[in-house]
C-alpha cells in the first residue's frame, strides 16, 4: 500500500474535529504507524522463548507468552480437585441494550435465567457475552487466517496471528477468551439464529478455536509461521492434540421462523469433533420464540412461552448434573482410551 493509501485510512480514524488542534502530534504518530507498517513490525516487543520450548532462544512475541502462561494457569485451576467447578455460559447474540437497537436480547435473558441454576448447584460461573464488541470500544475478534488449511502445526496454541501491531489488528479478544474456555469443566452456549447460522462474534470466535482442535503449542518449533518447517512437522507423524478434550457441553438455540435445529446441530457437532462431551437428550435444546409473529412482540412471547425458559432451565440442570457426577469419578467418557485412526 502507498504511504498516501496509508495516511488517509490511518487519518479515518480521527474525523472527530476535537482532533484538529492535534494535527502535528498526528502527523508524529502516523509517520511512526508508516514506519512499522512499511517495516511489517508485527510484533515490536518480544523475548526469547526460554525452557520448554523447541528453541529457546527463539524471540517470541511477549503478547503470546502472556496468553500461554493465563491458559497454563487456567488449567491448573481445571485439574486441581480441591477447586470449584466452573461453568462458562456464553452469549453468542450481538445485541444489546448499550447500543442500536436499544434493548437487551432474548439470548441474553436465557443467559441470566440459567446462571442461578449453576451458582446453587456449587459452580463458580463465568458469563463471556459476546454482544460486547458490538458496544465497547477495544474489544474485537479479529479472523481466523486459516494457517491450519497450511499445516495443523502452522496453528499455534493460543493463536499467534494476532497482534499485528503493523497493520494496526490489535485489541484481540482471544487472548482472554482462550483462558476462559481452558478453565471451564462445562461450556453452555446460549445462542440466537441469524440467517439460518451463528451470529458474527460467535462465529469468529468458533474459528478462531480451530487452534484448541490439534493446534502447535510451541511456535519456535516452526520459528513463528515458516510454513516449510510447519509442513514437514505435520508430515513426519503429528499428534492433533485436542486441548479442550474431555470438558462438557450444553446448547440452547431459539429463532423465530427457521435454522435453529440446524444452528444447535452444527454448534454440537463443532464442539463434538474438539472432544468436547454432551451432557445428554436434556442438555441441548432448540426452539422458535414467537414463531412467526412480530419482531416487536417478541420479549412479551418469550415471556409467555413458560416451555421454553423451562427448557433452558433443563438444559442448565443437565450440564451442571453431568459435570458433578464427571467429577465424583461417576461418569467417565466410554471412548477416552480409544485411538482416532484419522484424527484431522
Amino acid at each position: 500500500m502507498p504511504r498516501e493509501e496509508f495516511e488517509r485510512r490511518y487519518r479515518s480514524r480521527f474525523a472527530d474535529p476535537a482532533f484538529k488542534p492535534l494535527q502535528r502530534e498526528l502527523e508524529a504518530i502516523i509517520a511512526a504507524a508508516w514506519d512499522a507498517y512499511s517495516h511489517s513490525r508485527k510484533s515490536p516487543v518480544t523475548r526469547r522463548a526460554g525452557s520448554g520450548f523447541a528453541d529457546p532462544g527463539y524471540e517470541i512475541a511477549v503478547d503470546w507468552l502472556a496468553t500461554r502462561e493465563a491458559m497454563l494457569q487456567a488449567q491448573r485451576r481445571h485439574d486441581d480437585a480441591n477447586e470449584m467447578p466452573r461453568i462458562l455460559i456464553i452469549n453468542g447474540s450481538s445485541r444489546s441494550e448499550h447500543t442500536c437497537p436499544g434493548e437487551m436480547s432474548k439470548t441474553w435473558r436465557l443467559v441470566k435465567l440459567a446462571e442461578p441454576i449453576f451458582v446453587d448447584m456449587g459452580f463458580a460461573v463465568d458469563i463471556l457475552d459476546l454482544s460486547r464488541p458490538a458496544s465497547e470500544f477495544g474489544k474485537q475478534i479479529h479472523p481466523c487466517k486459516s494457517c491450519v488449511s497450511t499445516s495443523m502445526a502452522l496453528c499455534h496454541w493460543p493463536c499467534s496471528c494476532y497482534p499485528n501491531y503493523s497493520l494496526g489488528q490489535t485489541d484481540d479478544w482471544m487472548n482472554e477468551i482462550y483462558p476462559l474456555w481452558v478453565a471451564a469443566h462445562g461450556i453452555m452456549i446460549v445462542s440466537p439464529v441469524n440467517w439460518y447460522h451463528a451470529p458474527t462474534t460467535l462465529k469468529a470466535m468458533m474459528d478462531r478455536l480451530v487452534c484448541a482442535d490439534g493446534g502447535n503449542p510451541d511456535p519456535s518449533s516452526t520459528h513463528g509461521k515458516k510454513a516449510e518447517e510447519a509442513k514437514s512437522l505435520e508430515l513426519k507423524g503429528w499428534p492433533y492434540p485436542r486441548h479442550l478434550a474431555g470438558r462438557y457441553f450444553g446448547i440452547v438455540v431459539h429463532g423465530d421462523s427457521v435454522g435453529a435445529e440446524t444452528l444447535r446441530r452444527s454448534l454440537s457437532d463443532w464442539l463434538t469433533d474438539m472432544c468436547l462431551i454432551s451432557s445428554g437428550r436434556f442438555g441441548e435444546a432448540d426452539g422458535y420464540v414467537g414463531y412467526m409473529e412480530p419482531y416487536a412482540t417478541s420479549h412479551q412471547a418469550l415471556d409467555e412461552d413458560a416451555a421454553f425458559r423451562q427448557e433452558t432451565l433443563n438444559v442448565a440442570k443437565a450440564l451442571a448434573n453431568t459435570v458433578k457426577l464427571s467429577r465424583a469419578g461417576k461418569l467417565e467418557n466410554p471412548g477416552k482410551s480409544l485411538v482416532n485412526p484419522n484424527p484431522k
